[in-house]
């Protein structure tokens, strides 16, 4: 027998899946989570800005050497019989490293600088970047903005890089690479650096046959950038599912498996979901609900697409031009509400009935009818990532009065997110490609029905579920597997291994007439803040003015 492992990097843990390659049976899942999680308050003496989300890449490496070994144990197979490691990544995750790939944080004379250490995806410190970036691009790359949507991402390679040269040359100056973290995981495992088209394309605008961003453009940006590709960022991007090397001694000292075991090159944590459901012909849209989510189309042909993350050929599947968009804010949504907004007496409730906040809340909020609340949100709480591309926005609620329950603002904010993707179906129907069926993978798809079903009606739309609770890692193991020539391609690789469940959430006709009024009200509000008033960034340079007043004393 023979087996691939993948591993599923997320923004507070990592998870290692091991799959037995003859019938697609998942074996075992080890979870690691980060000691360090997402720093948003210090760096050593260091108060960090708003917006600033860093990780540790220690966390990482730990990650591997705990969950590989775990996964080969509780299933009792030999790292021998391992022909394939896959690795995915939330990204852009980024890192400053030496040559010899030890990061810029881990060096005494750097370990106090924030610019030095892993910024997460949904680090928002570089807005000001992206929208420089934004409007030259407009200027000297119309073709290539186009393609990514419009607008740059604060979220994006360039602008984090471009951050850390103006607050801090002397950590990007030290810097000989800037690299993804999925991408420095593979060096660390191969020795060999790589850039898989798929982050390349979404998360640095690569584009097949434009290339990286122009000289010209990097230069007006900041002259110290003309060069970057080729120096410190490398160029040799890599098609998916191909092979980025070979488990060194050292990697497999790191890891537990054998030298010469085939590593794929890396790809973004909700891009390998959709393999791992078979979801790769056009017309079907998936949806990786997590701490974020991301929804996910093939299309035949290049098309401009108003607020996407971007289209990259044969980042899923050969041939094929996929789409990204999304939303910076699911799961973080729900956790902030919980944490902030729920009074003792619901919390000790929970805890008496011995069940999770989250579940009692549902409990709660499933018995509400749609509308019965009188509350709208916004899905802002951490910016919008599609179709408006502002991290500069936030959260808002209307409809409050004195009788307004924890239960139904919860339900409000769930609602939010099923609209934000409406819109976000929308924007492709408007450009030209057809949304016929959802598909939907994840920790929240899988334990939350409510959520699940609002969706469908919200968006009149059924729904269907990954087979897998570890979409992510399965979809990595398949990209091993093919790396390491067990499999052909990814379409007789899916043949095998992807699946579905049975379950199928259908719209219920009574809700959708509810939820089609509410959404008119939610997209008026959806423009009104998001285009035309810029109530909520004036409201967010208060704030930090009067943070930067607290800091200087």
């Amino acid at each position: 027998m023979k087996y691939s492992i993948g591993i599923d990097f997320g923004t507070l843990s990592a998870r290692a899946l091991l799959v037995r390659l003859s019938d697609g049976a998942e074996l075992a899942t080890s979870v690691y989570d980060y000691p360090h999680g997402v720093i948003t308050d210090r760096i050593g003496e260091h108060k960090l800005p708003s917006g600033f989300a860093l990780q540790h890449p220690e966390d990482y490496l730990e990650a591997l050497r705990f969950t590989v070994p775990n996964v080969l144990s509780a299933a009792g197979v030999s790292a021998d019989d391992v022909v394939g490691l896959g690795v995915d990544f939330t990204s852009c995750t980024v890192l400053p490293i030496k040559l010899d790939g030890t990061p810029l944080c881990l060096t005494p004379e750097f370990s106090d600088r924030p610019h030095a250490f892993v910024k997460l995806w949904k680090h928002h410190g570089a807005q000001a970047q992206a929208d420089r970036m934004t409007e030259l691009s407009l200027e000297l790359e119309p073709e290539r903005l186009s393609i990514f949507g419009g607008r740059i991402s604060s979220e994006w390679l360039f602008p984090k890089i471009l951050e850390t040269l103006e607050n801090d040359p002397e950590v990007y100056a030290a810097a000989d690479r800037f690299i993804e973290a999925g991408d420095w995981i593979v060096l660390r495992l191969t020795g060999k650096e790589s850039y898989g088209a798929c982050i390349a394309g979404y998360k640095a605008t690569w584009h097949k046959r434009l290339g990286f961003p122009k000289r010209e453009l990097l230069r007006a940006l900041n002259p110290e950038l003309e060069s970057i590709v080729g120096t410190k960022l490398n160029m040799n991007v890599l098609p998916m599912g191909s092979k980025a090397g070979e488990i060194t001694p050292e990697g497999a000292r790191l890891c537990g498996l054998r030298p010469g075991t085939a590593v794929s090159v890396c790809t973004i944590d909700a891009h390998a979901g959709a393999p791992a459901a078979g979801v790769t012909a056009p017309g079907k849209m998936m949806m990786i609900l997590g701490t974020s989510a991301v929804h996910l189309i093939n299309h035949p042909e290049e098309k401009k697409i108003e607020g996407l993350c971007g289209v990259v050929e044969g980042a899923s599947i050969d041939g094929l031009q996929t789409y990204e968009a999304g939303q910076c804010c699911l799961g973080d949504h729900f956790d902030w509400f919980v944490k902030n907004c729920v009074p003792e007496d619901y919390t000790a409730a929970a805890r008496s009935e011995g069940i999770s906040i989250h579940k009692y809340l549902r409990n709660k909020a499933i018995k509400l009818r749609p509308g019965e609340s009188g509350l709208i949100a916004l899905d802002f709480w951490n910016g919008n990532r599609s179709v408006l591309v502002d991290s500069q926005l936030t959260g808002l609620m209307l409809g409050m009065d004195l009788n307004t329950k924890p239960e139904e603002m919860y339900r409000a904010l769930i609602e939010a997110t099923a609209y934000g993707t409406r819109v976000i179906i929308e924007a492709f129907e408007d450009g030209g490609i057809a949304v016929n069926e959802l598909y939907a993978a994840g920790g929240i798809a899988d334990k939350d029905e409510m959520l699940m079903q609002i969706y469908s009606d919200v968006t009149g739309r059924e729904i269907r579920l990954s087979g897998s609770p570890q979409a992510g890692a399965l979809g990595s193991a398949m990209y091993g597997a093919v790396a390491s020539g067990y499999f052909p391609d990814m379409e007789s690789c899916g043949r095998v291994l992807s699946k579905l469940k049975d379950k199928v959430y259908r719209p219920i006709p009574e809700n959708v007439i509810i939820y089609d009024k509410l959404y008119r009200e939610y997209k008026w509000l959806y423009y009104l803040f998001g285009r035309e008033s810029d109530s909520m960034k004036r409201l967010l340079a208060i704030r930090e003015q009067v943070r930067k007043q607290d800091r200087s004393h």
